[in-house]
């Protein structure tokens, strides 16, 4: 079973805390002798999980003032890590799931690549399709470390998504990603799954998405183009 740090539970626990309204924003977040008390854990530990927050903007520290909860949804940077479900119900859709599989695979040469394993070794192969209002927008494939999720099949259906299942079942921090977008054209299967005709343009994204430990997930995702929009925040110039 991997073992989870301690300052990614304590982490995880502040963050959907936040999220929740649990602390209000504009209020001042315990203080560390508090959160110290609260989670049995030392200074360091708090210091990282705040630091951590800090930088992805739900907290603002001040010195000689205390720690402040900001509100993530007005202050958060755009380009962070979301998932295809997260970004529609921020829209307003009603987003939900079906045609769900989880299955355990020998991993393929650029999956083991990916994950620094041997190729063979198993990992996860979850397959889905996501719906907007009743009707299909994306065909989404990932591929999670098995070492980092031990178990994953008893968390089936994922009813809140599964960046969040990560985040709140295996207090996995998301660090980064690099992700690929390109155009493609549907497929017999693909237009068969969401229901365009063949050929259609698809969006098709293609992320490697890490933690402190590395690489955890490779994701496909393919969207129907004219239902679902990318956008980038650019500054300056090289």
């Amino acid at each position: 079973m991997k073992k989870t740090a301690s300052y990614q539970i304590v982490y995880q626990e502040l963050k959907s805390k936040i999220k929740d309204g649990f602390y209000p924003v504009g209020t001042l977040l315990p203080t560390e002798s508090e959160l110290e008390s609260m989670f049995q854990v030392s200074r360091t530990t708090i210091r990282k999980a705040v630091n951590m927050l800090t930088l992805e903007h739900y907290l603002e520290v001040k010195q000689g003032y205390g720690t402040t909860i900001l509100n993530p949804s007005t202050s958060q940077k755009l380009n962070c890590i979301t998932s295809i479900s997260e970004t529609l119900a921020a829209k307003g859709y009603h987003v939900s799931t079906k045609g769900i599989s989880l299955e355990r695979i020998p991993a393929s040469e650029k999956i083991a690549r990916i994950f620094h394993l041997k190729t063979g070794q198993p990992v996860y192969h979850l397959q889905r399709v996501q719906y907007t209002d009743g009707s299909p927008i994306a065909l989404i494939s990932n591929y999670l470390k098995l070492s980092e999720f031990p178990d994953l099949e008893k968390h089936l259906p994922l009813e809140k998504g599964l960046y969040h299942l990560l985040e709140t079942e295996y207090y996995t921090v998301f660090k980064e990603a690099d992700e690929q977008i390109s155009a493609i054209c549907a497929n017999f299967t693909e237009s068969q799954i969401l229901q365009v005709p063949l050929n259609s343009p698809l969006l098709c994204s293609k992320r490697i998405t890490y933690s402190e430990n590395g690489a955890f997930e490779y994701a496909i995702s393919k969207l129907i183009a004219d239902k679902y929009e990318y956008s980038v925040h650019l500054e300056g110039r090289l």
